[in-house]
Parts: structure tokens; C-alpha cells; sequence
């Protein structure tokens, strides 16, 4: 994590916020606040780049995680995490079974770990939800929790 850290350091701050809202786990939950309270910028600039870097890698996901998966699978080295992975993310999956596009919403927007676009992607791959499905519930997810991120920062700095 470090390392990733010190990349990040050396980018321009726009660029910097767009790949930490891309990174799993981070996600727009810590690119809004390093943009606001870190770099001080526009909260309006960390919103845009935020949601924007947060949605890149959701298309991929859904489209290349089942055959990556797959492929990894078959490896004994990443055998075991795949299916703790798979595990894990099913657990979510109950919630898009049971409330469809609004199950998947509700990942999505949750800013919480274990939540979020990365998340809500892989619970679409895995449940092979088609991506015109799929992307409405992300993409809105996405923007909505970017919008509770965005003001609990803008709360907690008044």
C-alpha cells in the first residue's frame, strides 16, 4: 500500500483523485475526502472526478470478471481467494436477488467497506446481469453515494 502511496504522490491532483475513486476498497469513500480535506479543492472538481474515476473500471468488471475468474480459478495460487471472494461477494448478492435493480442500488450507494461500485459490479458479473440492467443501479449508486461522501465532509468541515 505504501508503494501505491508514493505513485499516487507523484501524479497531478486531478489525475490523483481519478485513480483513487478506481481503486477497490477506496473508492469515491476516501478520493472525496483527500480531495477536499488533503488537496483542498473544488468540492465540485473531487465530485466530477470522483464519480467519473469511480465508474471506469465497473464495464470491465462486469464484462471480464467471470472469465478472469475462470482462468484463476484453475491456478492453485489464487484458487482459494477467488472462491473466498466469490463468497463474500454472494453474501451481497441476496439483497440485488431480493430487491432487483434497487438491491444493487442500495450496494452501491452504502458508503461503507464491503460496499460500493466495485462491489455492485461483481455482484452483476456474477449474477450475469445484463450490463442495461446492471449500469442504471451503478451508475446512480455511484452518484448518490458521492452526494452523502461529498456533504458529510462539507458538514464535518463547518
Amino acid at each position: 500500500m505504501h508503494k501505491i502511496l508514493e505513485i499516487l504522490a507523484l501524479l497531478p491532483e486531478e489525475l490523483m483523485i481519478l485513480s483513487v475513486a478506481a481503486l477497490p476498497v477506496l473508492e469515491l469513500r476516501a478520493s472525496i475526502p483527500l480531495g477536499l480535506l488533503g488537496l483542498s479543492m473544488d468540492w465540485k472538481m473531487v465530485y466530477v472526478l470522483s464519480v467519473i474515476g469511480n465508474l471506469i473500471p465497473v464495464p470491465f468488471i462486469i464484462f471480464f470478471l467471470r472469465p478472469v475468474f475462470g482462468i484463476l480459478r484453475k491456478t492453485r495460487l489464487f484458487k482459494g481467494f477467488i472462491e473466498w471472494l466469490e463468497t463474500r461477494t454472494m453474501k451481497k448478492a441476496e439483497t440485488v436477488q431480493k430487491y432487483s435493480a434497487i438491491g444493487l442500488f442500495i450496494i452501491v450507494t452504502i458508503p461503507l467497506p464491503g460496499t460500493g461500485a466495485w462491489t455492485g459490479s461483481m455482484v452483476a458479473a456474477l449474477l450475469d446481469l445484463r450490463m442495461k440492467y446492471a449500469l442504471p443501479s451503478i451508475v446512480s449508486g455511484v452518484l448518490f453515494a458521492g452526494v452523502l461522501v461529498l456533504s458529510g465532509i462539507l458538514i464535518f468541515q463547518q
